[in-house]
């Protein structure tokens, strides 16, 4: 019988715990706007998601770095399980009518719990991240992360087609159930696959193992540009947070949470379709270069997307930013692995992923709000409705539609001009000039 490569089996049991927490993910935003059919809140749940990222991003990555990766991501999965545990206690005791007031503690409780047992699978990420460094060759490490971005386009086909019907089925509960019975499986089958994990070393000068942000900055710094290329992600981010914070509102304002569930489903092949893609030809001699290509692409199909009130139209915006989305991700992360000595690549990770979420949480937070007091009203009986209302349409959805129109265009606009910036040329640079280095495992 075949012996399965270590890493690839890394990325399966990283599947299933990507499913598990996708699931949730996914579950918690149907359930919650159904229960309260409030995008404020669908915003809001966006908001604590990516201030969480954000927040424990750096903390995350030193874990990384400081441990083991193996037992790192058993204790990932494990806080996982026991936070889903804690929020299925809290749902159950709580009556239905608690958990469908926008207002109600109990429901924002709940709320928390679930995100911070979704957010503690980042941990996972972080190492697959490095994982990728210690496994694999460096001139063959684009096509990792190509398969890396396909096991997150896996993940969003299942949880997608099931979510929904597991909503319109048993509601938030039966989501949770399956949550921790399959992150129980996913933490019983890592200890079988065996790879050399080195013990890291600690690199504080008195032996103590600290985040040490003040080096993982100078070690940003000490590569040009790279403190550009994250301040692009962290724009590209703040524009997303809008998607994150709308998208599940509009959809469903167009179709039934089961069909919504399956257009997730049949668009997310396109993300499959794309790690396959980059797995096959790689990401080419220049990685940035691709990264802001494929950002023009998709923030163009953003911008046009919501024209007009129609569900193809709609599938075929959300199979553009599928299919793209992991060129962008690939070609970060190859960056990153190039030009990052291994042993700090844990603590960039998380500094770049803390960085890059530090404004989604402020566009999340604001604009569920700004949509349901502004956008939406003026859509529906404001100027809005009357200027552009004839060939636009009106309506709540439609001011939903506006908002994602304006974002598109101003992502086209920041992507056209880190295109023209001399910080994209330094990095550029400086990726082409860096060793190709294995790290020793």
């Amino acid at each position: 019988m075949p012996r399965i490569d270590p890493f690839h089996a890394i990325l399966a049991n990283n599947l299933l715990q990507n499913v598990v927490n996708f699931t949730v993910w996914f579950a918690l935003v149907f359930w919650a706007y159904l229960e309260t059919q409030s995008v404020f809140v669908t915003g809001m749940i966006g908001g604590i998601h990516l201030l969480f990222t954000g927040g424990f991003a750096i903390w995350f990555g030193s874990l990384v770095d400081h441990h083991r990766k193996k037992p790192i991501m058993l204790g990932s999965s494990a806080a996982s399980l026991a936070l889903y545990a804690a929020a299925l206690a809290v749902y159950v005791a709580t009556p239905d009518e608690a958990m469908a007031q926008s207002a109600s503690w109990p429901l924002w409780g709940f709320i928390v719990l679930v995100m911070l047992g979704v957010i503690a699978g980042n941990i996972r990420m972080i190492a697959l991240s490095t994982l990728v460094t210690l496994l694999i060759p460096p001139e063959r490490r684009d096509k990792a992360n190509g398969l890396v971005g396909m096991v997150g386009g896996l993940g969003f086909l299942v949880t997608s087609a099931i979510s929904g019907f597991l909503v319109a089925w048993d509601g938030i509960r039966g989501p949770l159930v399956l949550a921790i019975g399959f992150s129980a499986l996913a933490i019983a089958h890592l200890p079988l696959v065996r790879f050399d994990d080195p013990v890291p070393e600690a690199t504080s000068q008195d032996g103590r193992r600290e985040i040490d942000l003040r080096g993982t900055i100078r070690v940003v710094a000490a590569v040009p540009g790279l403190f550009a290329l994250i301040l692009f992600a962290t724009f590209n981010n703040l524009l997303g947070g809008v998607f994150m914070a709308l998208m599940d509102g509009y959809g469903l304002s167009l179709m039934s949470v089961e069909d919504w569930g399956l257009l997730w489903a049949i668009t997310s092949c396109a993300f499959i379709a794309s790690g396959l893609v980059i797995a096959r030809v790689g990401l080419g001699s220049k990685p940035l270069r691709t990264l802001l290509l494929v950002n023009l692409i998709t923030w163009t199909a953003a911008s046009l997307f919501t024209v007009q009130a129609s569900i193809p139209l709609l599938a075929v915006g959300c199979a553009v930013w599928m299919f793209f989305g992991p060129f962008a991700e690939a070609a970060e992360q190859t960056t990153l692995q190039r030009v990052v000595p291994y042993e700090r690549q844990g603590r960039v990770f998380g500094f770049a992923q803390s960085v890059e979420q530090a404004a989604s949480p402020l566009t999340a937070f604001l604009i569920g709000p700004v949509t349901q007091f502004i956008a939406i009203p003026y859509m529906t009986t404001g100027a809005g409705a009357a200027l552009i209302g004839g060939w636009f349409g009106t309506g709540p959805a439609r001011g939903m539609a506006l908002v994602f129109c304006i974002t598109g265009l101003l992502g086209v606009v920041l992507t056209l001009f880190a295109f023209a910036s001399r910080s994209y040329r330094l990095l550029s640079q400086a990726y082409e000039t860096a060793p190709e280095e294995t790290p020793r495992a």
